[in-house]
């Protein structure tokens, strides 16, 4: 099994501003218990226990991008038994963005890029990330991804959705691995009629694959039973050939072990559907060695 969605850091190789602002809360909750090391061993620990065979690194607010890269790439070279491929970060609307990627794709682990869209919605109002979606050169650079056979992870909240799709239009060519299933945040009955109604515009987009991650940042005392209408719904649009596991760990053990975390989607997840939702899905997208 793969797990498509998880980060590590090691607070000596690599600066994360947010890891060392201590006392900040975050749009997931108070960060203290996760503000040191989290590195490969201690995730395999949790994660082999599990079945879990080889994983996706996800970039995670490093202050330099390059430098988190390269250090994934340095644990992937040190560990050949754990196959790690990773999704780093670059700005696509920065002017020297082929020489970024020129770079980045020395790198034997690189599958895609992320560029976080929105988190929620009191973070995106100070970050103003969501601008990017007005910027020409953000769905330029979208197509230069594809056109270099790379992926985007594409993280953002509900609202943005309607507007997204409509960039995500303009880079057919381009592989987009939705994350934390769009990010639903209100978990209302009418929020999630909303998130599932506005998930259409990217549901219907075949370059568009679902991850089933991250779903515990908007409930943090959160039962099975608060999943499910988020996982079905995911399952019914995107279909099983379209969905994928991610634990998104270190940021969700904040609420759960991984052990539950994991039984709680594999029991959600129906039997016929766990070979692609947990491993065939992400082992095709990311582009895993057989």
């Amino acid at each position: 099994m793969i797990d498509a969605h998880h980060h590590l850091w090691d607070l000596s190789k690599v600066h994360y501003p947010w890891l060392m602002a201590k006392g900040t809360p975050r749009f997931f909750g108070d960060p203290a218990p996760i503000q040191r090391d989290y590195l490969l061993d201690e995730y395999r620990r949790d994660a082999s226990a599990q079945g879990v065979a080889g994983s996706v690194h996800i970039q995670v607010g490093a202050e330099d991008g390059w430098a988190e890269a390269v250090w994934i790439q340095s644990v992937a070279d040190a560990n050949p038994d754990w196959p790690l491929v990773q999704v780093v970060f670059c700005d696509l609307t920065a002017p020297e963005l082929g020489h970024q990627l020129d770079r980045f794709q020395t790198l034997s682990t690189l599958r895609g890029t992320r560029q976080i869209v929105g988190r929620a919605p009191g973070e995106d109002a100070q970050t103003g990330t969501n601008t990017l979606l007005d910027d020409p050169r953000f769905a330029d650079g979208l197509r230069e991804l594809g056109r270099r056979g790379l992926s985007f992870d594409l993280q953002l909240i509900p609202d943005l959705m309607e507007k997204t799709a409509r960039v995500l239009e303009m880079a057919p060519d381009t592989q987009i691995a939705l994350c934390h299933a769009g990010s639903p945040h209100d978990r209302s009955t009418t929020g999630l009629a909303d998130w599932a109604s506005t998930l259409r515009q990217l549901s219907d987009l075949p370059h568009v694959t679902c991850k089933l991650s991250g779903l515990g940042m908007f409930k943090h005392d959160w039962q099975v039973r608060d999943f499910r209408p988020i996982v079905d719904v995911c399952l019914d649009q995107f279909g099983a050939d379209r969905c994928m596991f991610g634990s998104n760990f270190p940021v969700d053990s904040l609420y759960s072990d991984y052990d539950t975390l994991f039984r709680a989607y594999a029991e959600l997840v129906p039997q016929a559907c766990h070979a692609q939702v947990f491993r065939t899905v992400a082992r095709d997208f990311y582009r895993f060695q057989a």
